[in-house]
């Protein structure tokens, strides 16, 4: 997704992509890795590859969570140094951060407390990738790999099968489901007071077009978020609200809630000159009609 709506941004014309898939390039083999680097040397790189899912696909697998993920940006880091490649964007997560904090997160607070269980996996592998990326700036001063840390992003591009997708494109689709079948009640997990921050795409691609152009000058890892969140239930309101959802919401005690909160500090974003353009609801919409038109066959 995020790959996908970083191509689709105006200022992608700028420059000339390599995009291959998992069969052109094999992040998770070494050798595949720098082959590929020695042969086109490009002159940057935007590592936006990556095992994810929601927390169901967390808790099934959490080995393939872990290494996949780590490997996957090892590999590319220690290639791309090794053939001098000077410039990476490496993507971090807010799962890295310590759970249940009442506050915001500010970068400070990495590696301050225990982990969310739940995707712990997947935190421990982008704390270690992004670790690496400031340790390689350390020892070779030449390079400029630095890691943003975005929040959830939703958007075009999304995976909305609840298997394998996030809490906003599974909402949409299981409201938008509910609504077409005329289901009266849906099932929300866990108590729905869980707190949670969400970022349209298309802002997250504005923060990487930036960085690109300043990576001299940028920290070595920034928060990229919406600085403000919502409840679970207030998200399903909302979907319900932008879907047209019309029924009630039960909630399912026995399912786990994940993180009570996870709200990134945007204060170094905003001082380096960034914020996001799309309100949560002109997001929804937007990512709404998305399905409609590509997901949705109804």
């Amino acid at each position: 997704m995020v790959g996908q709506n970083i191509q689709d941004h105006p200022a992608a014309s700028q420059y000339i992509w390599l995009t291959p898939n998992s069969t052109d390039l094999n992040l998770l083999n070494f050798s595949s890795v720098k082959h590929y680097l020695a042969e086109y040397r490009p002159d940057a790189i935007i590592h936006a590859a990556g095992r994810v899912g929601g927390i169901q696909a967390n808790m099934r697998e959490p080995v393939r969570f872990l290494l996949e993920n780590l490997d996957m940006g090892r590999n590319l880091l220690l290639a791309a140094a090794e053939v001098g490649i000077s410039q990476l964007v490496n993507f971090g997560s807010t799962c890295m951060y310590p759970k249940d904090r009442q506050g915001s997160l500010s970068e400070s607070d990495m590696l301050t407390g225990p982990l969310e269980p739940t995707n712990e996996g997947y935190a421990l592998a982008k704390i270690t990738v992004a670790r690496l990326a400031e340790y390689l700036n350390r020892e070779i001063p030449a390079l400029k790999y630095k890691t943003l840390i975005p929040c959830n992003i939703y958007g075009p591009h999304d995976k909305f099968d609840p298997r394998f997708s996030h809490m906003i494109p599974a909402v949409i689709h299981k409201l938008h489901q509910a609504k077409v079948a005329g289901h009266e009640v849906v099932d929300i997990w866990g108590t729905g007071e869980a707190r949670r921050e969400f970022l349209y795409a298309e802002d997250l691609a504005d923060a990487v077009f930036k960085a690109l152009a300043n990576l001299e000058i940028l920290p070595s890892m920034l928060n990229i978020g919406m600085g403000l969140d919502h409840t679970v239930n207030q998200y399903y309101d909302m979907v319900a609200k932008v879907v047209g959802y019309m029924g009630a919401f039960r909630h399912d005690l026995t399912r786990p809630t994940g993180m009570k909160r996870k709200l990134s500090n945007i204060d170094l974003a905003t001082q380096w000159g960034w914020n996001p353009r799309h309100s949560l609801e002109d997001g929804l919409k937007k990512t709404y009609q998305y399905y409609l038109n590509h997901i949705y066959e109804g």
